[in-house]
């Protein structure tokens, strides 16, 4: 694979910044990785021909969710009373569906249990009184915040399916460093409003790398980059335009 495969995709900066430093930021181009794949391969095929020394190589969680088997066919669940009811209650958010229809919601209870869904939602709608966000999902756990439901801009097969969270990222995150021959690797749940790191291979200064990703720099559409690369930069940003 040559280095033409590191891409930066349409609307976003080749250039980062995050505590005073400068920062590439590129995204990686696969094919589409479904269950019939195993994650350390994609990663020795698409990111290991790509790395150089000191770089972050940081993995959708969706992708990873998908080489599990998390990905689940929408017409295959079946919401229950609970489901329904508590889905109406949920904002749409322009990030995405999240637990706002009932096969969503239903995969969510399963997931993490009804009692702690509900606890959650009392939760969520006391901090409502307060407008405060995310207290639901502070409740219910990233199991929850990462379900991922079917949209239209999603790459086919998954905007069939409901994408549930990877099980293990730190373990998946440990083994693909393992791949590429100890390089950091993070498993990253990054959408337009923000984001949270679920697995590391090392230890990461969270906020200086959520600062870096803020911009949503991969694409599940037609731009297939469910991998990026964070690498520092070695001369001043200010020579380089920063949008591609």
């Amino acid at each position: 694979m040559e280095a033409s495969a590191l891409r930066v995709n349409e609307g976003k900066k080749a250039v980062v910044n995050a505590g005073g430093e400068n920062y590439n930021c590129f995204a990686i181009k696969t094919k589409v990785v479904t269950d019939a794949d195993k994650m350390d391969d994609v990663v020795r095929e698409y990111a290991k021909p790509l790395l150089e020394n000191g770089d972050t190589l940081f993995i959708s969680e969706k992708m990873l969710a998908c080489t599990q088997g998390r990905a689940i066919r929408i017409k295959t669940i079946k919401p229950g009373f609970l489901a329904r009811l508590l889905s109406r209650f949920v904002m749409k958010s322009p990030a995405g569906i999240g637990l706002s229809m009932p096969e969503t919601m239903q995969c969510a209870l399963d997931e993490c249990g009804a009692p702690r869904i509900l606890l959650a939602a009392f939760v969520g709608a006391v901090g409502k009184l307060f407008r405060k966000r995310g207290w639901f999902y502070k409740v219910a756990g990233y199991k929850a915040a990462c379900i991922d439901g079917p949209c239209s801009y999603t790459i086919p097969p998954y905007n069939e399916c409901v994408v549930l969270a990877p099980k293990d990222p730190d373990g998946a995150a440990k083994a693909a460093s393992d791949t590429l021959g100890g390089a950091t690797v993070l498993v990253v749940d990054i959408n337009d409003l923000g984001g949270s790191i679920l697995g590391r291979s090392h230890p990461v200064d969270d906020k200086r790398i959520l600062e870096l990703l803020r911009q949503n720099p991969l694409g599940q559409s037609s731009e297939s980059t469910p991998m990026g690369i964070l690498r520092p930069m070695k001369e001043m940003a200010s020579s380089i335009t920063g949008d591609s």
